[in-house]
């Protein structure tokens, strides 16, 4: 790698320890401000079910803007040495775009957790703040198209232009990862692990490919990563088991968003999504509930046992004249596979339905049984970084089967 490209990544890594501990030390001191002006949320899976401040993960986000924010002239002093008419403004928009879209998602994020939206209008959020980096991406790269898998090339050719189509799947894109991630939580640390091990396969993915052709696109992204998972592993610290604090909608939307520019910009967007594999299955698994096929309550998370400390399956109750055909359906097939926990029962002439929440965390805790809560987190990540190994299989050695070296 060039000198030119090592010294700004060396100075990233370095403001990145420094908001490490910047964000290790706010954390704590800050706390009681959440706490007195009531944005906190109780426990439910502790005995005690303590109150603890909420939306922790603005801290996180606002130390992550101002390493950005510290950084901007870093990667362009070179260029500017060089003289103005070689500068790269194409790139310099991009970073500033991209910035401005995160800092647009915390913006909501924090009036999520302010406010406490409705799911409906929570997909709204992403979609508006991903609209500086549509608008920038389309004045200045504009490229909308997709390389053919080897076995549909004698049909499609080489590539394939989906002009409007490709900004419609970025906006998607923005909105499947700030939710996906949201959507695969309430449990001590998940939200925090899942993304630091989600930003940390991205570190690795682009280091690897800094020796290929796209090394600028890959430089652009490990600038904005290695500070994430700097502010997320400070996050982690003290979401982790049993936690001092939560990360709120905020944090979820921050991380989502992050994820989102650095796939679109550094046009990876396909490899991305293979890191994640379980938040994918998880979404695909809660879909009957999202889409209220099947009844779905508002809270999802586990429910603790007082008896034994230990979290097990929670559940959704309802008439089961509440369920239509395709949900009566969709029950049936779930209860075939054993993917799912029904009990029906006949109360006052009415017939009920008892079935576990469709979510990853309660399929687990049906296939091993009931679990402490820190080692439910262990297993969940577990499996994260699992899925991650797989991604990578897929990425190098499985892509030849699909496309040119």
């Amino acid at each position: 790698m060039a000198m030119m490209h090592f010294v700004p990544l060396l100075i990233n890594t370095v403001m990145s320890l420094g908001a490490f501990v910047l964000t290790l030390k706010l954390i704590p001191a800050l706390s009681p401000m959440f706490l007195r002006a009531k944005l906190s949320g109780r426990d439910m899976n502790k005995k005690q079910s303590p109150i603890i401040p909420e939306a922790l993960g603005v801290i996180s986000g606002a130390v992550f803007l101002i390493v950005m924010f510290l950084f901007i002239p870093v990667p362009f002093i070179g260029c500017l040495e060089e003289g103005r008419e070689n500068f790269p403004h194409h790139q310099f928009v991009g970073f500033i775009s991209a910035l401005l879209s995160i800092c647009c998602m915390i913006f909501l994020g924090f009036a999520d957790d302010v406010l406490d939206l409705r799911w409906r209008d929570k997909l709204l959020l992403p979609t508006m703040a991903s609209l500086p980096l549509l608008m920038v991406y389309y004045v200045t790269f504009h490229l909308t198209h997709v390389v053919v898998p080897l076995p549909l090339r004698p049909l499609l050719g080489m590539a394939v232009n989906l002009g409007l189509l490709y900004y419609l799947y970025m906006g998607m894109l923005a909105v499947f990862c700030t939710n996906a991630i949201n959507i695969l939580a309430g449990i001590n640390g998940l939200e925090a692990g899942q993304s630091f091990i989600i930003g940390l396969s991205v570190v690795i993915f682009n280091l690897v490919e800094l020796q290929g052709d796209r090394q600028d696109e890959h430089l652009f992204s490990l600038y904005f990563m290695i500070p994430f998972c700097a502010v997320c592993l400070a996050l982690l610290y003290h979401n982790w088991y049993p936690s001092s604090v939560f990360v709120g909608d905020t944090f979820c939307y921050f991380a989502g968003m992050t994820f989102a520019v650095v796939g679109i910009l550094g046009h990876f967007s396909k490899t991305l999504l293979l890191f994640f594999i379980p938040q994918i299955v998880n979404f695909i698994y809660s879909m009957p509930q999202l889409f209220h096929v099947v009844p779905c309550p508002r809270h999802r998370l586990p429910k603790l046992n007082p008896g034994t400390g230990l979290l097990d399956m929670s559940y959704s109750e309802f008439k089961h004249s509440q369920l239509g055909t395709l949900g009566s359906c969709v029950l049936y097939v779930a209860e075939c596979l054993h993917v799912v926990d029904i009990q029906r029962y006949t109360k006052d002439n009415t017939r009920y339905v008892r079935c576990s929440n469709l979510t990853v965390i309660n399929l687990l805790l049906k296939m091993i049984g009931p679990l402490n809560e820190g080692t439910l987190t262990i297993y969940i990540l577990l499996i994260q970084v699992l899925c991650s190994c797989v991604a990578f299989l897929i990425r190098y050695p499985g892509a030849f089967l699909f496309y040119d070296s």
